[in-house]
């Protein structure tokens, strides 16, 4: 079976933190079992490292976009921000990232600047909908603000990463055309209700990633994450719907492919 890691972030410095060689480890995966990997930008920076990383591996594909806790971070204006992400997608020199992302809002932590998020958030709807790419929507402890959001942007769609939200509220997205991808939380046992969405997402509109380096799956959970532990996302994915493993591998890579338009 070939897996296609829809959401992974290779620049990450928890890759390199042994000395170890992002390279070598990237060019091991794609010549086993992994198809494919988007490698996903949080900010303008780490988009550009994500680009990098990509054009030297055939079958890492990039995205691009500014990550809500990234948002508070940076030290230049919203607008400087976001045309510097608009820049990657109208690059003549290189690779164009083939989605904006990862993008939306988190509310997790207690010094969240919700006003700063939902700017950045709206401005980077409008940025998708002008360049009419697909997105990678970020939600942590926001889904009511997040569906809102989309909302207003009714012509926009994509995928919505490391789905954590109920089985009604996946259901309003698939109507909505949106993708959902789940991590490795699906093999987590306490996760009842992410279970529940991946049991309920229609076969032609689901997607596995890894959030490499984080969300490892059982029974690896708390080790640095890699596109090689997809086999058990996959695997707990397949279970909880009640198919087989390879069905659940063939179904994801061509959901990536007409999503991304590969």
């Amino acid at each position: 079976m070939k897996y296609f890691d829809s959401h992974a972030h290779y620049w990450d410095a928890r890759f390199t933190q042994n000395g170890e060689s992002t390279d070598q480890l990237i060019d091991a995966l794609l010549s086993r079992d992994v198809i494919g990997i988007v490698n996903v930008g949080t900010s303008p920076e780490t988009s550009r490292l994500a680009k990098e990383q990509a054009e030297r591996h055939p079958g890492m594909v990039y995205a691009a976009g500014i990550h809500p806790t990234d948002a508070q971070g940076l030290s230049c204006a919203l607008e400087d921000a976001i045309e510097e992400i608009r820049a990657l997608f109208k690059t003549v020199d290189g690779m164009r990232p083939i989605a904006l992302g990862e993008i939306g809002l988190d509310y997790h932590y207690d010094d969240t600047d919700k006003a700063l998020q939902a700017a950045y958030f709206d401005a980077q709807l409008t940025l998708a909908e002008e360049l009419d790419v697909p997105m990678i929507i970020h939600d942590r402890d926001a889904h009511a603000d997040v569906f809102d959001a989309l909302l207003r942007h009714p012509r926009v769609t994509g995928v919505m990463h490391s789905f954590s939200g109920s089985a009604e509220m996946a259901l309003a997205y698939v109507r909505r055309g949106w993708y959902i991808s789940f991590s490795g939380t699906v093999s987590f046992k306490n996760a009842r209700k992410v279970a529940e969405a991946a049991a309920a997402v229609p076969a032609d509109r689901i997607l596995i990633e890894t959030d490499a380096p984080y969300l490892t799956p059982h029974p690896y959970r708390g080790q640095r994450n890699d596109s090689g532990f997809l086999v058990y996302t996959n695997a707990a994915l397949a279970s909880v719907r009640g198919v087989s493993p390879e069905e659940t591998a063939a179904r994801t890579w061509e959901n990536a492919k007409r999503l991304f338009r590969l």
